[in-house]
């Protein structure tokens, strides 16, 4: 699709006489599916920059199992929170709304558009829409259900959770442990349920910026494709070596998920390596479809097919 067509799909992209804010031009869409390439044309189209809302590309040793961005496929387009923390750090989805929404500030004063991209649909929810206030959670209580997740593995906090708050139970990403942890710590905690603490109430239009969401996708079958193809060139670039080396940090979040946990299995001997591919390019697929889940919840989204 060119950039032309895209555009002519959508509202203004930047400020008219109406809205003279600037335009936050929203690029979503599953993992695979072509986000990098489309928003590096986008931006050069409309000689902006690129915000990557990316949870897992912030860390500087995540590379490979990331599909990060190579300086070549970037061309030249900045691109700001790739390889900006370690993996050593914690980083919240509200720390990075906090930090993405002053990087804006400063961006809107040189660009009328600004992208922001990203397969982390909470993490672009935090920009574009803000985040539910919740409570503080002790640490030891956070420190405790890990240690929980290691010993009996996530269908066990999964089944505590359709105990104690069956809402969140159907609404969450049941297989990533990063969200079940912090859905069960909230209710701990503070003794109600997670969903609780979200009012779903709309927000008021932002002073700093109009933003125009687009979600990408394509026919389900050449997605499908594209994801294996992807999971064997991660395989050919070294995926093995990457977990490898990150065995010491086995238990942090951006870990937790897929393209880590299907090499780690294999390196403790769960299973052999053509099975560790298997599961790598399955839940892949799975991650994806549920990446188009979350995305479909938010009619704000206009829905941009591409093809071969």
């Amino acid at each position: 699709m060119s950039i032309p067509e895209l555009s002519s799909q959508l509202p203004p992209l930047g400020p008219t006489a109406a809205d003279p804010r600037p335009v936050l031009l929203t690029i979503a869409g599953p993992t695979a599916v072509g986000k990098t390439a489309l928003c590096v044309q986008l931006a050069q189209h409309f000689q902006t920059e690129i915000v990557s809302a990316d949870s897992r590309q912030f860390f500087r040793e995540l590379s490979i199992g990331t599909a990060k961005p190579t300086p070549a496929e970037m061309q030249g387009v900045p691109h700001h929170f790739i390889d900006s923390h370690s993996i050593g750090e914690d980083y919240s989805a509200g720390r990075f709304a906090t930090d993405c929404r002053a990087v804006l500030t400063t961006l809107f004063q040189q660009y009328p558009l600004v992208i922001l991209t990203g397969g982390s649909g909470l993490y672009v929810q935090a920009v574009t829409d803000g985040l539910d206030e919740l409570p503080a959670v002790p640490p030891e209580i956070r420190a405790r259900l890990h240690a929980e997740l290691a010993a009996h593995g996530l269908p066990h906090l999964v089944a505590e959770l359709a105990a104690t708050d069956p809402v969140a139970h159907a609404r969450i990403d049941r297989q990533n442990p990063q969200r079940v942890v912090r859905a069960l710590e909230i209710t701990r905690a503070t003794g109600r349920p997670f969903s609780s603490f979200h009012t779903h109430e709309p927000s008021p239009p932002d002073p700093l910026f109009r933003t125009v969401k687009v979600a990408l996708t394509r026919e389900r079958a050449e997605l499908y494709e594209r994801i294996n193809q992807r999971v064997e060139h991660m395989l050919a670039a070294g995926l093995l070596e990457e977990v490898r080396g990150l065995l010491p940090y086995r238990h942090h979040h951006a870990l937790q998920t897929v393209g880590y946990q299907e090499i780690f299995g294999y390196l403790d001997g769960a299973y052999d390596w053509a099975e560790a591919v298997r599961l790598l390019q399955r839940n892949t697929r799975r991650y994806a479809k549920r990446q188009l889940t979350w995305l479909r919840r938010d009619a704000a989204y206009q829905w941009v097919e591409l093809g071969k």
